[in-house]
């Protein structure tokens, strides 16, 4: 769809309407979820049911650290126990690129494996998913396969042991892998791509680096925040999305201090799960287009990159979303449900700031160049718009003044970002002459806000 010729005003109309129909759509479409195994141990007991379903050759689908430390064996030993055989295919990479991926899906057919089971981050479980995809529909190519139910064939069994708490793959339709000759990623979407079970196993996380565990902790939130505030939210979604946030402020500052701390890695698996379910049909938004592009382009780790750039998105989409981010600063401990729902709102990006700048989190993006910019929009802009349901459309404009505002020269305190994306909303509030609304409670308001989400549901 090419929106450069259609005036921003007129886009926006249009495009909320689309939204809307579409958003109706998958508030009833069946998304299957997996069957979860929780707590320490739980990836052995993973590998006792994949063996038990009968598999006789899995594809575990790792990176090297992974098999390095040994984070495997309890459950390939478990395989072997019940007399499944494994391969391991250990390549994995962040942002896992097309050529990766073809090397997989010739693993999978060289060893006759009939199952795939990924134990890592994001990258390894989008990876097994894509190959899942690939091997049942071997007419297309991984490019013809993106977008939304592009392969005809069920997808081949997936299973997925997530090291990580932040992407929620495990529970999503969704596998985003890198396109480096068009320097982009693609996204697969199938309901049927789902892992079928998932082991949330604390103790594989207890070694990750803290600056791993706080990008990918805040990637959970911002799943779990732009479900909650987006216009395909529903009662179901809301009820997930708050759960995770409140899991996610009281666990993931000691997480990162503390990672030996198995009950704060449990929590924090279960929060990213819990967002991912909300994401996976209420859908994300600006912060995630953004990223993708930063991601794209540069590289940068796709946590790292919606870490740096929530705060922004939700400082432009606030005079839309007053009473969510009230409610989102409630369930995170930040105020009182009595207090004025404008200050709840406030009180909610500052927190996110806040913990953002406690476990470590940079203000700027040191790759980010002012000549990329204008195309970074550009790119950011037609993904959010004809695919997720923000609370509020900017122009091209303001999306390029944003994304300048975490330019390594805007300096590394978060007053300077803060300053620019504030200046933003509050020109576009003047030039649409908007009024004013008289203060109220959060607790007022939230009643009106759940009436809306059950009439969507």
């Amino acid at each position: 769809m090419n929106l450069d010729f259609i005036p921003e005003s007129t886009r926006a109309a249009g495009l909320g309407a689309l939204m809307k129909g579409a958003g109706a759509l998958t508030r009833v479409l069946p998304i299957p979820q997996p069957t979860l195994l929780i707590g320490p141990g739980s990836s052995r007991r993973l590998g006792q049911a994949i063996a038990a379903f009968g598999h006789e050759k899995v594809l575990v689908v790792t990176d090297k650290v992974i098999v390095r430390l040994g984070l495997l064996q309890g459950l390939t030993d478990a395989l072997t126990e019940g007399g499944a055989e494994y391969v391991v295919f250990d390549e994995i990479t962040p942002d896992a690129p097309i050529p990766l991926i073809e090397r997989g899906i010739a693993a999978f057919r060289d060893h006759q494996c009939d199952a795939l089971v990924a134990v890592g981050g994001g990258s390894s479980i989008d990876a097994a998913k894509a190959i899942a995809v690939a091997i049942a529909n071997p007419s297309r190519s991984l490019r013809a396969l993106a977008g939304y139910y592009k392969g005809l064939r069920t997808p081949m069994p997936v299973y997925a042991v997530p090291t990580t708490a932040g992407t929620g793959s495990e529970v999503t339709v969704a596998a985003v892998i890198a396109d480096p000759e068009r320097s982009s990623k693609l996204v697969i979407v199938d309901t049927r791509i789902v892992p079928r079970m998932a082991a949330l196993d604390p103790e594989l996380a207890t070694g990750l680096p803290p600056a791993i565990t706080a990008a990918t902790g805040i990637d959970a939130l911002t799943h779990a925040v732009e479900a909650f505030i987006g216009n395909w939210a529903t009662a179901q979604t809301d009820a997930l999305a708050l759960a995770a946030v409140g899991m996610i402020f009281s666990n993931l500052r000691t997480a990162c201090r503390d990672g030996g701390n198995l009950q704060a890695r449990e929590n924090m698996a279960l929060a990213s799960t819990w967002a991912g379910m909300a994401f996976t049909r209420a859908n994300v938004g600006y912060v995630h287009a953004i990223a993708h592009q930063f991601g794209g382009l540069y590289h940068t780790p796709h946590g790292l990159a919606n870490a740096i750039m929530l705060p922004h998105v939700l400082r432009f989409s606030a005079p839309a979303v007053t009473t969510q981010l009230a409610q989102l600063a409630v369930r995170a401990g930040l105020g009182e449900a009595t207090e004025h729902e404008e200050e709840l709102a406030e009180k909610f990006i500052e927190g996110v700031c806040a913990l953002n700048r406690d476990i470590g989190i940079p203000t700027t993006l040191e790759a980010l160049r002012e000549k990329d910019i204008p195309a970074l929009a550009r790119a950011a802009l037609r993904e959010a718009h004809t695919g997720y349901p923000v609370p509020r459309y900017m122009t091209q404009a303001q999306c390029e003044e944003m994304i300048r505002a975490v330019l390594p020269s805007a300096g590394k305190d978060d007053q300077a970002p803060r300053k620019a994306a504030r200046r933003t909303a509050t020109k576009t509030a003047a030039k649409a002459g908007r009024k004013a609304a008289p203060k109220t409670s959060a607790g007022a308001r939230a009643a009106s806000g759940r009436k809306r989400r059950s009439a969507q549901a």
